[in-house]
């Protein structure tokens, strides 16, 4: 699949896990921007509209899930894909996060590798939809 133009929005505190995005997936040809909370987040929407979030869960100030529905419920961001990355590993906070609005869910830490291909599996069911 050809990405080297998908943008990634990533929302995630943690500035390690930032400069994996931004460093990995750019060598894997993503386009990534990150934010480190909501309203940074909230702030990098209103300039580009990105191809996929992918969403922290444990944030200060608003957490991910909560975060996740907001985007859903305004038209502007409601299209965009979001991929929840977080380490909550339990049933619960599974099934919340893809009740309001996640496509897929990743368990930190992650491996590069299956992140790209969650990324590229979700482009392709969205051409998929597209063409039905």
């Amino acid at each position: 699949m050809a990405n080297a133009k998908k943008r990634v929005l990533a929302v995630d505190d943690d500035a390690s896990i930032c400069e994996f995005y931004e460093q990995a997936l750019r060598m894997t040809g993503f386009d990534v921007e990150c934010a480190p909370s909501a309203q940074k987040a909230r702030e990098a929407l209103a300039q580009r509209h990105p191809d996929i979030i992918l969403m922290d869960i444990m944030m200060p100030e608003q957490d991910g899930i909560s975060f996740t529905r907001e985007l859903r419920a305004d038209a502007k961001t409601s299209d965009i894909p979001i991929i929840v990355v977080s380490g909550l590993a339990d049933a619960g906070t599974l099934n919340d996060a893809l009740l309001f609005g996640a496509v897929d869910y990743m368990v930190k830490p992650i491996e590069i590798d299956a992140l790209k291909a969650k990324i590229e599996r979700t482009f392709a069911a969205l051409e998929r939809r597209k063409k039905q």
